[in-house]
């Protein structure tokens, strides 16, 4: 079975639900494919202060359906399935779904987003949420004059640790080798902060917390040095990952053009991918923000430029 559609979002994050609303609004009747984890990364964040709108803050799956039930009011069809398989060679372009399904549309917005990296620690996902973040600049607020801990020696875990240091009163850095990996300038800087002290040659074993009922928190965090195999536990307030994210993009390898990350290349400024008539939208082709106000934005461009692409060249 298949079905002929204007504009085909794939991916429901802040991305994929404004490109919705502006396809929308532009009467092009847009369908939004979901995929597994409907509304995105968002989704698991319990607390979000800087998404303009809420001035008391909101949780991620509040802002999300909000941002959904509007993509819906002015018009996004939206349906619970994964795209498995796109040929982008010539328009329009045929897009599989799970369920059997093709989908044939004139123009495509990809916004299937990034997923973060994760240790494996026993109780990692435990507290993912309650301390545990891989977000400093989303998170990091909550933390004011406590004590955190990033993971990592890369250029993300030595921009987390600096803007952590402006917050909390201790930030640890916990790092597997001897040296960083990040750039001399930030290396250098860390290095110069007077409330960031840094483990070498350590790894995480495991996340400490207490659970009362169902308020849980963080507490400390395990270490082991990797040259001695001494074990011990810092007491820390909340635990950043910076080791790194995986753009959804692994479908679009050989159809669309791609970094040597995984990130969709688009040009700068308007969404444009390598195909004419495919957009790319949200952190699937953002390393730098990670923002789902950056996201939403993106979306909206990506719409308007759809929008403007099938103006332009219809079929």
């Amino acid at each position: 079975m298949s079905e002929h559609v204007k504009a085909l979002i794939i991916g429901s994050g802040p991305a994929g639900y404004t490109a919705g609303i502006y396809l929308s609004r532009a009467e092009l009747k847009p369908l939004l494919i979901e995929g597994i984890q409907p509304g995105g990364q968002l989704t698991i964040t319990n607390e979000v202060e800087n998404f303009p709108g809420y001035p008391d803050g909101s949780t991620g799956p509040v802002i999300m359906e909000d941002i959904r039930q509007q993509a819906l009011r002015v018009g996004t069809e939206m349906r619970a399935a994964t795209v498995t398989k796109v040929d982008f060679s010539s328009r329009p372009f045929h897009c599989q779904l799970d369920n059997g399904t093709e989908i044939i549309a004139d123009t495509v917005v990809v916004a299937t987003g990034a997923n973060a990296r994760w240790l494996g620690m026993p109780s990692e996902q435990k507290y993912r949420g309650y301390g545990v973040s891989t977000c400093a600049t989303c998170d990091g607020n909550f933390f004011r004059k406590k004590t955190t801990v990033v993971i990592g020696g890369g250029d993300t875990a030595l921009e987390d640790a600096l803007y952590l240091s402006t917050l909390c009163n201790k930030v640890y850095i916990v790092h597997r080798r001897d040296e960083f990996r990040g750039t001399k300038s930030l290396q250098t800087q860390v290095l110069k902060a007077e409330n960031i002290e840094v483990l070498w040659d350590t790894v995480p074993v495991d996340i400490m917390g207490e659970q009362q009922g169902f308020i849980k928190k963080v507490t400390g965090l395990q270490v082991r040095n990797v040259k001695t195999n001494e074990e011990q536990t810092i007491a820390v307030d909340g635990v950043f990952e910076a080791i790194g994210v995986t753009p959804a993009s692994e479908l679009f390898k050989g159809q669309l053009e791609l970094n040597e990350q995984g990130y969709i290349v688009t040009t700068p400024g308007n969404g444009h991918t390598s195909v004419e008539g495919v957009f790319a939208a949200g952190d699937v082709q953002d390393p730098h923000y990670r923002q789902a106000i950056v996201a939403a934005a993106s979306g909206a461009i990506a719409g308007i430029e759809a929008s403007r692409f099938l103006m332009e060249h219809p079929l």
